[in-house]
């Protein structure tokens, strides 16, 4: 069994078992997206907070997966299209792109994206089968990941909106402005790092989602709203996201 990098020629004909993760982790995506009429995929790039750089997806539910990968606090880095595992199954070569491959505090985690109406098909479930045993033979873990539950998916696309650390950061908005002396004066900016500190400092557990806009009287509402989702979306208080979030959702400080 073997793998091959995209556009690296050196890296042709590499063991399976030997090549270094570090490789895997810095690799390039084997295909590019392309735009054209009648498409059957919806594809594009997001911009991830865990990569801090855009991430290639080919459909929806990719785009997806990788709303979940950004929002989990154990993935630390998020790789698209890695790599080409080469293997001979069954008496003939097998080829096979995973989706991403993503380094978690357990490991290193392969995924597969599929709808869940195809996962079973006889020729995906092959793929899948020796593709597990390959990336488990290493010790690391493979998943194929389908449809989430509808409500979870719109409450972590919905905190998605919020998870530029760039925006909240004071460091960070200031050297902005420190490179833009010469240019037209920002927009009335959304967000506000002060705020979210005040926030942070404010809201305690068991309140509602409606108390933490609340908890700032005498601060502008959207800006309040805004650090409120910004802390939600970087978990330091959790709340049930199987249901649809509301003024009721209960928020918890995680452990």
């Amino acid at each position: 069994m073997c793998v091959r990098l995209a556009e690296d020629e050196a890296s042709e004909g590499l063991a399976w078992e030997s090549v270094p993760l570090e490789m895997l982790y810095a690799a390039e995506p084997w295909r590019i997206f392309r735009w054209y009429m009648g498409q059957r995929h919806y594809s594009g790039s997001y911009w991830s907070s865990t990569q801090a750089d855009h991430v290639i997806y080919e459909s929806r539910l990719e785009l997806a997966r990788l709303w979940y990968a950004d929002f989990d606090r154990d993935v630390t880095a998020i790789v698209a299209q890695p790599f080409l595992l080469r293997a001979e199954v069954d008496g003939a070569l097998r080829r096979h792109i995973p989706d991403y491959l993503m380094a978690t505090s357990a490991g290193p985690l392969v995924v597969d994206v599929k709808p869940r109406h195809r996962v079973e098909k006889p020729e995906h479930a092959f793929t899948f089968a020796w593709t597990r045993e390959a990336v488990e033979s290493r010790g690391w873990r493979y998943e194929v990941w389908s449809e989430p539950p509808e409500a979870e998916v719109a409450n972590v696309r919905f905190l998605a909106g919020y998870r530029r650390d760039w925006l909240f950061e004071p460091e960070l908005t200031e050297e902005m402005g420190d490179e833009a002396v010469d240019e037209e004066p920002p927009p009335e900016r959304l967000f506000d790092p002060v705020i979210v500190n005040e926030v942070r400092d404010r809201v305690v557990d068991g309140d509602t989602l409606e108390e933490a806009f609340a908890c700032l009287p005498g601060r502008p509402a959207p800006l309040v709203r805004a650090a409120v989702l910004h802390l939600l979306w970087k978990q330091q208080w959790l709340t049930d996201l199987s249901v649809p979030l509301s003024a009721r959702s209960v928020l918890r400080t995680a452990s």
